[in-house]
Order: structure tokens, then C-alpha cells, then sequence
């Protein structure tokens, strides 16, 4: 093997001190420098606040996005300590903010039970990241403040004055030259503070924007926690019962929350949190539940004659349509695995949360058997449902096998066989279709023409949308299956792009297309294989100058202004279709000078409410959404 004269010594080693490893890294603390590591900032001192409610000390927290996007945070728990640090020798408020994996949530005599966030470095890793700190410190009679520049003390803590209150205020100004922004999205904040009042039973959050004219302010308190938390996932669902099912356990080895009500929707909707940390990819507490829910169902409907003997037992799966639940567990020392961290490990807790469960529900379903019958008529019909599908998918998997192709035949595939070049335009109606056909790079791009309305399988079963003639040929051309069967190391293009007109009937069918993927393709959105093709609104000719291609009313504007408005020809596109080959590829097609929107999911509970809003049976949460967001909408040809 050929060596490279490179100095690898002890002068090659590098030592970062401190919190100089934090503002090198920050990726590895935060996650990114992104808007969403920008956001992670705040949540990490709420976190600590809201530490403070769950050792009870605690009521309030208040949050500001002052003008020139300074954070403030304000609680009234019991205030950081001030005295000095046996360890640092310097004050233990300062140690918090200036240590790495200082504070109060370490050891088996911490001041912790249970804690969230970054396990005891957020407080320093957000003083690492920002420009500037201030943290007010009232507790013991006084009033102390310190501040902090890029991590470094510039003013040790000193008492300021004297002061009957406790608490804590932290006001801090993110970094510029560490983040992509510094520009915080209300809406984002707004709904993270929410969810943290339901998951704290009785803690008040207020947030406030003060950076424009009109004040925005959001305010939070929830007796009912998750009870609350799931009337409020399912304000827009018909509902099979009133009163979700409520389970608590307080005390005990892992003290736990749960809520659960049955909808008439067709998806399944479990969101689970450990210590308020949001674990996105489940674990033990989720497991737990799911084999509680799917004994205690089966035994209740055994006991009752409601499966008859010769009845195969019920499928989780079925038991779980429609379901909207919300599991919390406070857990002492948690253990996290995955990719991000975000799937709970600690093995004792699948059994205590499946004990609990088990005898929480069956009492509830022996004292309410009405709702029992309920919810297992809907079980069983999704068993039909289930077994339906399963004979259509395995129509689909026969007729595969017997044909000499498995693709539909309105794709033009591309010659390339490795998946992560490919890209498969999904285009609305022939015309465009055959633009495409001829303007595409045949190398790499497959084309895939649609015609007319998709089925909308927000308000469909499985067994509908196999047998469904508009979604087979996508879910061919994907080839990775779909639902539970779906494999992302099958598809056959690493880029599937939705190519719409830009006017109403476009946004319908780009929106049924996402609906689709997001039910029964997940992953492919997870994995970032979803994008938006961006078509041009307007051409701009002028004689003597090369066409002007425009993707906004603002692009117009300024392209207008460089030419000037005189003898200067302007067409306005209503469809894809207006475009010759050559056009296509030069606007929409062409790698070089396309745009092309990345669809990702931050958040899919928010996702999961979009589209239950958007493509549900209730009208009234789809007005209001659309009259809230018509602002953002120019141009459609109604």
C-alpha cells in the first residue's frame, strides 16, 4: 500500500478545552446548525425549567423572542445554586454554564429524579453557541446575575440586589457565525411549548414574539395532561367514544402516563415520550404497550363471545386502527439506542408498562362494555380489511411473477440500473407526460404519467388502494412495496419528484400524492427520496436577449426591472402541458438549472394533523386551514 508522508505526533493531537469542542462541533450536541439546531437551543433551557416542575418546584415558565431574535426564559422554580463549587472552585451557577456535564441531573444523589434535554450539558452548550448569556439567578434572599461571551465568563456571578422571589431568567443571542440563522419561527416554538404543558400536568408555558408590530402570544396549561393531549390530536377526527381512556401510575420504579381514544380514521397514531424527550423510533415503553393492547382486546373478546372459537386471534395491527395515544414514562437512568437516539432501551420498562396497562384497560373495558363493542367492531372489520388486502397484495405479487415485466406500462424507464442515479418524474396528465418523455435525460429520468384524480387514501383502506388502477403503477415504479411491506433498500429511483401543474388542481393531486406516501411510503419521506418538481410561472421574451425563465411574482418583478417593461413579451404558464421537450427539461428537468423542493418531515405528529385536516371527512378544520394559509398562495388560476 502506497504511504503519504504525513506528521502524525503529539502536536497533531488536539485537546479542545472546554467548550471550544462544543463550537467546533456542533453537531454533535445539537444535532446541526440549522433552523431545527437554532430551535434546539430554546428547548434545552426550557428543558431545565421544566426539570424544576418535575421535582415540583416549579409552576411557570415564560418565553420571549424578543426584537433581534434574543431568547428569554424565565421560571419561577427554586433558582440555580450560588454557592461556590467544592470541584471548580468558582460559583456553582457559573460551573453549570461554563462545565460540560455539570449540573443537577447526574449521580444516584442528583437533585433530579428524572430529567430531559441534553442530560446536564444543555446549559453550556447553548452558552458555547450563543453570542452572548445573561442568566438572573433569584434564590436564598437575593438577586444574582453573571454573563458570558462565546462561552467565556466576562462577568462572574455577583449579587445584584436582595429578593423574596426564586427563579431563574436566561437571555441569550445565538451565534451567526456558528448558525445557518438566527431567525426563530414562532409557529415552531409555539407548538413545542404546547406539547410540553400537556406533558406536564399542571405547568403553565406562556411564549410571546415581540418582534413585530403585532405581539404573538401563546399560553398553555393543561389539568387533564395527556387526556388533553390526545382531545387535542383528534379535535379534527370523528371520535368512536368522548372521554379518552386515561392510565397513571405515579409512583413506583417508572412512573407513567397514557392516554388512548379510538377514531374513526383508518391510521394508527402513538406518539411516546421518556422523561418529555419525544422518542420518535419508540423502544421498551412502546412495545410494552402494543402486546398489553393486543392480550387484553383478544381476551375480552374471547370471554365475551365476541371471536367465536373457530375466529383467528385479532392482529395488533387491527387493534391498533384509528387508535390516537400518548405514552409518557419518567425514567430514572434512561438508556437511548438508534440512529438518533430517540428509542428507549431499558428493558424493565416493556414489562412494567405492559402490567400496567393490561390491568388498567381491562378493567375499563369490563365496567364499560359498550365501548368494548365498539372498538372491537372496528377491530374486526379492520381484520376483514386486513385480510382483503393481504389477498390483493398477493394478486399483485402472482401477477408480478407471471409477466415478463413488473413495471406499468406508462413508464419510460431510464437505462441506468443504480437506484441512487435514477430519478422518476410522477407527472400530471399525457400531454405532459409525453413533454417529459422527450425532453428527459433517458440515462437517469423515468417518466411516469398520471391521469385524473387519485384516490384519496386518507379516507380508504388497504384493500382499496392495492386494487386501486391510479396508485398501482406508482407502487410499482417504486418497487419497495408498501405499508408494513414497504423496504427502502428495494426502490428503484433515489429520487421520486411530483411534477404538477402550479394551480389548484396541481397543489390536489401533489397533496394526494404526498397523502399517500406519508400513509403507506413513510420511509421514503423519512429517508429523503420525496421532492416537488418547481415549474416556471412566467417566460419573459425579449428580442435580442435569451428567454427569462421566472418561478415568482417577485423573480418578475426583478427580472422586468433589468429588461425593462417595453417590447418585452410575458407568458404566463397554466400547466405543464404549454411547454414543448425543450423547455421541460431547460426549466423543470435539467440538474443543472432546476429547482427542486426536498420534502422532510420535522415533526409527524404536526404531519399527521396536516393531513388529516387537508384530506379528512370534516370540512370545517379544512376551511379554517385554508383561510389561514391563503395569504401564502398567489397567482392560482381559481
Amino acid at each position: 500500500m502506497e504511504k503519504y508522508e504525513h506528521k502524525y505526533g503529539a502536536e497533531q493531537i488536539q485537546v479542545l478545552e472546554g467548550l471550544e469542542a462544543v463550537r467546533k462541533r456542533p453537531g454533535m450536541y445539537i444535532g446541526s446548525v440549522s433552523v431545527r439546531g437554532l430551535h434546539h437551543l430554546v428547548y434545552e433551557i426550557v428543558d431545565n425549567s421544566v426539570d424544576e416542575a418535575l421535582a415540583g418546584y416549579c409552576t411557570e415558565i415564560n418565553v420571549k423572542i424578543e426584537p433581534g431574535n434574543i431568547i428569554c426564559v424565565k421560571d419561577n422554580g427554586r433558582g440555580i445554586p450560588v454557592e461556590i463549587h467544592p470541584k471548580t472552585k468558582i460559583s456553582t451557577a457559573e460551573t453549570v454554564y461554563t462545565v460540560l456535564h455539570a449540573g443537577g441531573k447526574f449521580g444516584g444523589d442528583s437533585g433530579y429524579k428524572v430529567s430531559g434535554g441534553l442530560h446536564g450539558v444543555g446549559a453550556s452548550v447553548v452558552n458555547a453557541l450563543s453570542e452572548w448569556v445573561e442568566v438572573t439567578i433569584e434564590r436564598d434572599g437575593g438577586k444574582y446575575q453573571m454573563r458570558f461571551e462565546r462561552g467565556k465568563t466576562v462577568q462572574p456571578l455577583k449579587k445584584v440586589g436582595d429578593s423574596d422571589n426564586t427563579g431563574t431568567m436566561v437571555r441569550f443571542l445565538a451565534d451567526d457565525t456558528i448558525f445557518e440563522t438566527t431567525n426563530y419561527e414562532y409557529e415552531t416554538l409555539e407548538e413545542r411549548m404546547r406539547e410540553m404543558a400537556f406533558l406536564t400536568k399542571g405547568l403553565k408555558i406562556t411564549i410571546e414574539d415581540l418582534r413585530g408590530e403585532e405581539v404573538k402570544k401563546g399560553e398553555f396549561y393543561f389539568e387533564g395532561g395527556l387526556k388533553s393531549f390526545v382531545e387535542f390530536l383528534n379535535k379534527n377526527k370523528e371520535k368512536l367514544y368522548p372521554t379518552p381512556i386515561y392510565i397513571e401510575k405515579k409512583d413506583g420504579e417508572v412512573p407513567t402516563e397514557i392516554a388512548i381514544q379510538y377514531t374513526s380514521s383508518y391510521n394508527e397514531s402513538i406518539y411516546t415520550f421518556v422523561n418529555n424527550i419525544n422518542t420518535i423510533e419508540g423502544g421498551t415503553h412502546l412495545e410494552g404497550f402494543k402486546r398489553a393492547l393486543t392480550k387484553v382486546f383478544n381476551d375480552y373478546a374471547r370471554s365475551h363471545n365476541i371471536l367465536k372459537e373457530k375466529d383467528s386471534n385479532l392482529q395488533g395491527e387491527d387493534i391498533r386502527e384509528g387508535i390516537t395515544a400518548v405514552i409518557s414514562v419518567k425514567v430514572k437512568e434512561p438508556q437511548f439506542e438508534g440512529q438518533t437516539k430517540t428509542k428507549l432501551g431499558n428493558s424493565n420498562v416493556t414489562g412494567i408498562v405492559q402490567s400496567l396497562v393490561s390491568e388498567a384497560l381491562s378493567t375499563f373495558l369490563e365496567e364499560n362494555p359498550s365501548i368494548a363493542k365498539t372498538i372491537l367492531e372496528k377491530c374486526i372489520s379492520a381484520s376483514r380489511a386486513r385480510e382483503a388486502a393481504r389477498k390483493a397484495r398477493e394478486l399483485v405479487r402472482r401477477k408480478s411473477a407471471l409477466e415478463t415485466t413488473t413495471l406499468p406500462g406508462k413508464l419510460a424507464d431510464c437505462s441506468e440500473k443504480d437506484a441512487q442515479k435514477c430519478e422518476v418524474y410522477i407527472v400530471e396528465g399525457d400531454s405532459a407526460g409525453g413533454s417529459a418523455k422527450q425532453g428527459r435525460d433517458r440515462r437517469f429520468q423515468a417518466i411516469l404519467p398520471l391521469w385524473g384524480k387519485m384516490l384519496n387514501v386518507e379516507k380508504s383502506r388497504a384493500d382499496k388502494i392495492y386494487n386501486n388502477e391510479k396508485l398501482q403503477p406508482v407502487i410499482l415504479a417504486v418497487g419497495a412495496g408498501i405499508g408494513s411491506d414497504f423496504d427502502i433498500t428495494k426502490i428503484r429511483y433515489g429520487k421520486v419528484i411530483i411534477m404538477a401543474d402550479a394551480d389548484v388542481d396541481g397543489a390536489h393531486i401533489r397533496t394526494l400524492l404526498l397523502t399517500f406516501f406519508f400513509r403507506y411510503m413513510r420511509p421514503l419521506i423519512e429517508n429523503g427520496n420525496v421532492y416537488l418538481a418547481q415549474p416556471p410561472l412566467y417566460k419573459i421574451s425579449k428580442k435580442g436577449i435569451k428567454d427569462i425563465y421566472c418561478y415568482s411574482d417577485e423573480e418578475l418583478e426583478e427580472a422586468l426591472k433589468e429588461v425593462g417593461r417595453e417590447n418585452t413579451g410575458i407568458q404566463r404558464y397554466k400547466g405543464l402541458g404549454e411547454m414543448n421537450p425543450e423547455q421541460l427539461w431547460e426549466t423543470t428537468m435539467n440538474p443543472e438549472s432546476r429547482i427542486l423542493i426536498k420534502v422532510t418531515m420535522e415533526d409527524a405528529r404536526k404531519a399527521d394533523e396536516i393531513f388529516t385536516v387537508l384530506m379528512g371527512d370534516d370540512i370545517e378544520p379544512r376551511r379554517k386551514f385554508i383561510e389561514a394559509n391563503a395569504k401564502y398562495v398567489k397567482n392560482l388560476d381559481i
